[in-house]
């Protein structure tokens, strides 16, 4: 399966910052402080560090780049223009390849009607999902263990549900509704491998909150 701007690109939309926070947690939290602080005391310029077999280069993302320092004012550019370089620039040529060879078989404009949550169910499909190596291979943080009566009422509710509802439970917790090959033991999150978690966080106030 591909990571969800991969979806959001096909269908032609734009990749914003949150679409960074499930692909590169710790490039998503340096862009998210640069929005919400000063950066010009880091001394940034518009310019990137790209590494091709092995070697270091330093890529302009704009005209003159190198000697345009990054401020409080133009720091929403900046943001724009490495998202831009991290998700499209880099892979234009390829994309661009791939969409040709899609089109060949299904006109993109037949799947603009979806987002991107519907593609990747339409693309990958809802395969079968086995509760019983998610229930293995899960985390349980703070005060939560397998035996209190919070985790037995949510397996409960995913045992309730049909293979559907449980993807699509997979996939507002996790950003994507697919399990990989091996099982939940190989799930992945924003950090590399990471197992499903189920953790006591915040009060009963607060909303809930999900990869979308």
């Amino acid at each position: 399966f591909f990571i969800r701007p991969f979806y959001k690109m096909m269908l032609g939309k734009q990749i914003d910052l949150k679409d960074m926070e499930s692909v590169d947690s710790e490039y998503y939290n340096s862009l998210l402080w640069i929005k919400e602080n000063d950066p010009s005391e880091l001394e940034l310029t518009f310019c990137v560090d790209e590494e091709s077999f092995g070697h270091t280069s330093q890529r302009e993302l704009k005209a003159n780049g190198a000697n345009i320092p990054v401020t409080n004012e133009n720091k929403d550019e900046y943001i724009s223009l490495v998202i831009e370089w991290r998700f499209v620039s880099r892979v234009k040529d390829q994309m661009n390849a791939f969409l040709d060879g899609f089109n060949a078989l299904v006109p993109l404009a037949l799947i603009k009607i979806f987002d991107e949550h519907e593609l990747e169910l339409l693309a990958c499909g809802i395969q079968h999902i086995d509760v019983k190596d998610w229930k293995k291979n899960t985390l349980y943080k703070g005060d939560y263990h397998a035996n209190h009566i919070t985790v037995q009422w949510f397996w409960r509710v995913v045992l309730s549900f049909n293979n559907e509802m449980r993807a699509r439970l997979l996939q507002f917790v996790t950003g994507t509704s697919r399990v990989p090959m091996n099982g939940f033991k190989e799930l992945y999150g924003s950090n590399g491998p990471q197992l499903f978690t189920i953790e006591k966080w915040g009060t009963p106030e607060n909303y809930p909150r999900a990869h979308t």
